[in-house]
């Protein structure tokens, strides 16, 4: 079905409890709930949703796109609205803008930067379990901030990337990657001190970021040397992807930039 009508809609979520962007059988899924807030504020009338890309089960992000295609004419306020009062609280749309009907979300040139939240030490306050991953044991925070910044440049993913498809792109460039303490996202629940992994990029391969997170954590905890990441992104490297996956609820989507 042709629409006549495209719009590119910004969301937040919280993505502790659901499975994912992606719809799925006897799975609660991001675009689940969107598709059925949607429902209620166009009641009978056709539309059709497609999101930018996909998230990992409780995965959450600051900054999300939807685009959204309808057959009648969208007035951004009201519907900004309707949308936020059919939402359930862990989501919000923030922006509404018109966009051509040609206009391919996935396809359409983008950076992302993702971070990765996590503290070490003293368990965390379970209220703290939804943002951010706590390590147990202590690591050494310096060997992995030089570690991290390895990553920068252009290299070869194969071993940051699972299941694969034939056609998987695996050389990529990463324009940031660094560890800072957190000031982003505060509560009075998190521990004293937390940290982030930040990664930025116009694409990323699947648990790319969450198997780079591992891989730092290890080395932080003196079980790998930083020379393991070095010959890791070489083009020689075995090409086996890495086993050591960490928990997907420390990542967030912090934001999006959409290129011309």
């Amino acid at each position: 079905m042709k629409y006549s009508f495209s719009y590119l809609i910004r969301l937040e979520f919280l993505g502790f409890r659901f499975s994912g962007w992606q719809k799925q059988p006897n799975a609660k899924t991001l675009h689940d709930i969107v598709d059925k807030s949607l429902s209620f504020v166009f009641e009978d009338s056709a539309y059709k949703t497609i999101g930018i890309g996909r998230t990992d089960a409780k995965v959450s992000a600051n900054a999300y796109y939807l685009q959204l295609f309808r057959d009648s004419e969208v007035e951004a306020v009201p519907f900004l609205v309707s949308l936020n009062q059919n939402f359930p609280p862990d989501f919000r749309a923030t922006t509404v803008q018109k966009v051509a009907t040609d206009f391919n979300i996935i396809q359409a040139s983008k950076k992302k930067e993702y971070h990765y939240y996590f503290s070490f030490g003293a368990k965390n306050h379970p209220f703290a379990a939804p943002f951010m991953v706590n390590i147990a044991e202590e690591l050494d925070l310096n060997k992995m901030k030089e570690a991290a910044k390895l990553f920068e440049g252009e290299h070869y993913f194969h071993k940051y990337c699972t299941k694969p498809s034939a056609h998987t792109v695996f050389k990529r460039t990463i324009a940031l990657c660094e560890i800072v303490e957190n000031t982003v996202l505060t509560a009075n629940f998190f521990p004293e001190k937390s940290y982030i992994l930040k990664v930025q990029g116009k694409g990323f391969l699947r648990y790319q970021i969450r198997l780079m997170m591992a891989t730092l954590i290890e080395v932080g905890k003196g079980s790998l040397e930083i020379s393991f990441i070095v010959a890791s992104l070489k083009e020689d490297n075995d090409r086996k992807f890495l086993r050591n996956i960490a928990p997907s609820s420390g990542l967030q989507l912090y934001d999006i930039e959409l290129i011309a």
